[in-house]
């Protein structure tokens, strides 16, 4: 077998595949583009939708936060404060999230200068939550979320084999490669007007511009093509970025990176795990869900101890179980150096305790402290710091990946790559649609089948680095060959 047919075998099987995936993942894509956009700009949303629940006059002197928790538990008799959210800014309200006693949970927004209830919503139903949801699991739970994390991982191999087949081969030309050419002309109409004296023939070209025009017109695939190569070209680094740094968040992508890097000591680091307190089984999603930051998920979270006193005495005395309330924890988070604003979220049981997060845009400054609900004591304080690399490195791609880092510039540079995938997957069956023969599904056919060895060698490879993608593919690749074995395709019309 030749090089030159190897070479061209090889382009039209990344082609077949770049083909076949794109069709199936452009749907997903696009979903997670356009909620991704709409979440870059959560707070900006959210303001405009919801500004009478968000802003609120300046506040010098902020009531108690039991005050706040107790006027949300009066507009919803019944219901437990889970989680309070301290306002970011003087003129920022305060979220009280509340678990009703039926229906789903609420946010309620407090006026922190009155204690005033200013209003409510279930997160899911306004724009920005079901941007926020639909984005991590399509709405579908967690066969959802590994849907979107398969469509993530064959995403970012999209990109790779579209960078593969957008490579120049042969002369280079500017045109078509890193900008498109608005109006694409025949060969014949170029080589036509190259022979021609433009002097003598101004008619003629004119007419033939013209055909051109009409041609282009006609028939679009070349137009949507040189486009579709083009936005691919120039955003595809940024793609490349935007899912590496949102799988962390995935379920099964995400948990073996965590437990690889915990494992190499470059995550959470083992000296904090406990800080000495009893061993749990329960870890920090468990208790609090997905407010805390991503190294710390899976981390085992300390048990309070109910037979210590106040100050950390010892005690049986049952008046030694009474919790303490919020203020209480909000006066040991400031003496300990935590300040406003910060997630403080409550003790789901008798064994569990408070928790209290800073979650700032820059993640180098964030904290989590875990606090005793009998004795106050601290039992957990980690710093990003104390994270190992590859944590802090994750922890950092997150922010950035949310448009948070370096503010609203962050934003519009995380905002290309979204406008370059909803392009992409719009131009991409827009060129298979206009290039199929009617009645025909017109999938790029194979010159020779890859050797075993090759093939071996690729789902592997995917395996390591995209477990879900490379175990599709090793299924993609086993049905694709029963097909062509089959009966029917065998007996097909040209074959």
């Amino acid at each position: 077998m030749s090089n030159s047919f190897s070479a061209l075998a090889l382009h039209r099987t990344v082609w077949r595949w770049h083909f076949y995936a794109g069709l199936v993942v452009a749907p997903f894509m696009f979903v997670l583009a356009v909620t991704g956009a709409i979440y870059l700009f959560n707070d900006e949303i959210n303001d405009v939708l919801h500004r009478d629940l968000r802003i609120v006059a300046p506040v010098s002197e902020p009531v108690p936060l039991s005050e706040m928790a107790e006027a949300a538990i009066t507009a919803y008799p019944g219901g437990k404060v889970t989680r309070i959210d301290t306002a970011r800014a003087t003129n920022r309200s305060v979220e009280v999230f509340v678990t009703p006693a039926a229906g789903d949970p609420i946010r309620v927004f407090v006026d922190p200068g009155t204690g005033r209830v200013l209003g409510s919503y279930v997160y899911a139903r306004t724009l920005v939550g079901f941007a926020d949801v639909a984005h991590g699991s399509l709405m579908l739970g967690s066969i959802g979320d590994n849907i979107v994390e398969l469509a993530a991982c064959w995403g970012f191999i999209l990109v790779a084999t579209g960078l593969y087949l957008w490579w120049p081969r042969g002369r280079f030309r500017l045109g078509g490669l890193l900008y498109p050419r608005i109006i694409a002309f025949s060969s014949e109409v170029e080589s036509g007007s190259r022979k021609e004296n433009a002097s003598k023939h101004k008619d003629r070209d004119f007419h033939r511009f013209r055909e051109a025009v009409k041609v282009s017109s006609r028939r679009g695939r070349p137009f949507w093509k040189e486009w579709h190569a083009v936005v691919g070209m120039w955003s595809a680094l940024l793609i490349m970025f935007l899912i590496l740094t949102g799988l962390p968040w995935a379920s099964f992508w995400g948990d073996l990176l965590r437990r690889g890097t915990d494992l190499a000591g470059i995550g959470y680091p083992a000296s904090h795990r406990l800080h000495g307190a009893a061993p749990s089984t329960t870890t920090v999603k468990d208790a609090v869900g997905k407010a805390a930051p991503w190294t710390l998920e899976q981390a085992p979270i300390p048990d309070s101890d109910p037979h210590a006193g106040h100050h950390g005495h010892i005690t049986s005395e049952p008046a030694a179980k009474r919790s303490l309330d919020v203020d209480d924890v909000a006066a040991i988070l400031t003496r300990e150096g935590l300040m406003a604003p910060y997630r403080l979220i409550l003790p789901k049981n008798a064994s569990g305790v408070f928790t209290a997060f800073s979650y700032p845009d820059q993640p180098e400054t964030q904290r989590t402290l875990h606090v005793d609900q009998y004795s106050g004591r601290v039992v957990g304080d980690i710093h990003f710091t104390d994270y190992g690399w590859a944590a802090k490195a994750v922890e950092l791609g997150v922010q950035i990946h949310m448009g948070n880092y370096f503010g609203r510039l962050n934003q519009i540079v995380m905002l290309i790559p979204c406008v370059g995938i909803i392009v992409l997957t719009i131009t991409g069956p827009l060129m298979w649609w206009r290039r199929r023969p009617k009645g025909e599904f017109a999938a790029p056919q194979p010159l020779s089948s890859p050797r075993l060895r090759t093939s071996a060698m690729i789902v592997i490879g995917l395996c390591v680095i995209f477990p879900l993608a490379g175990a599709s593919l090793a299924l993609a690749m086993i049905a694709d060959w029963v097909w062509e074995q089959s009966p029917v395709y065998r007996i097909r019309p040209g074959q």
